[in-house]
Order: C-alpha cells, then sequence, then structure tokens
C-alpha cells in the first residue's frame, strides 16, 4: 500500500508540471430559433478569448491568467486550471453563423448562434377534408 501512496503522489507532481491545453465546460441547448452555448469562464478577460463559428462547429479559446506569484511546492491543493484552454462543439443542426452573438455576464460566456431557416421547427396545421 505504501508503494500505491507514493505512484498517486507522483502522479501529481507529474500533473502539476504538465503543460496541457484545459477543456471548458459548456451547456449547449436550443429553442425553436437557435443554438445557446454557456460556459463558465470566470477569470478570463474578453482580450484572452477568441470564439470561432462555422456551419458546423463553434471553437472557444482563451486563457486564464493566474495573477498571482505562488511558489508550486506551497500549494496544498491545486484545482483550478490556469492557462490556456479550447473547446469545440459539433452543431447538431445548420447555423447562420454570421448572425451569431457573444456575451459575457457574472463569469458566464453566451453565445446564441440563429438556426438556418431549414432547420426551424415548422409546425404544420392539419386541414380536415
Amino acid at each position: 500500500m505504501g508503494n500505491m501512496t507514493k505512484k498517486e503522489d507522483t502522479s501529481q507532481e507529474e500533473w502539476l508540471e504538465e503543460e496541457e491545453e484545459g477543456q471548458l465546460a459548456i451547456d449547449a441547448f436550443q429553442d425553436e430559433d437557435s443554438i445557446i452555448i454557456k460556459a463558465p469562464i470566470a477569470g478570463v478577460s474578453v482580450e484572452d478569448l477568441e470564439i470561432s463559428i462555422t456551419d458546423e462547429v463553434v471553437t472557444v479559446k482563451g486563457t486564464r491568467k493566474n495573477e498571482s506569484e505562488i511558489d508550486r511546492t506551497s500549494y496544498l491543493v491545486q484545482e483550478c486550471y490556469w492557462g490556456s484552454f479550447m473547446r469545440s462543439y459539433i452543431l447538431p443542426v445548420s447555423v447562420d453563423a454570421a448572425k451569431a452573438e457573444a456575451t459575457l455576464r457574472n463569469g458566464i460566456l453566451t453565445i446564441k448562434i440563429p438556426k438556418q431557416e431549414k432547420t426551424k421547427t415548422r409546425i404544420l396545421k392539419v386541414e380536415v377534408s
């Protein structure tokens, strides 16, 4: 069991030293007219954020900067991700990327992308003949 503890400590140290790009958690949902994507990005300034949208994919890139100069050995636990992050989401329907809007409020990024007319839900009225 002593070896197991040592192995866990080693993997944590390796994790702290890795320079990987972080992931971004998102919520994606739709209403009748749009696809809406929300992501918590507290600590990221608008200048450090890039959003690209095609007809098929939304990509959010950014950098969360750690302003404090804390020595790595001083941390008791370090769960917050600091550094570059990226997330791509494949859109389930055709969208009008040119009319997309992005807002940042209270640390929540909201991207609203209108659906193309051809993918909007149309309710047909059944006529009695």
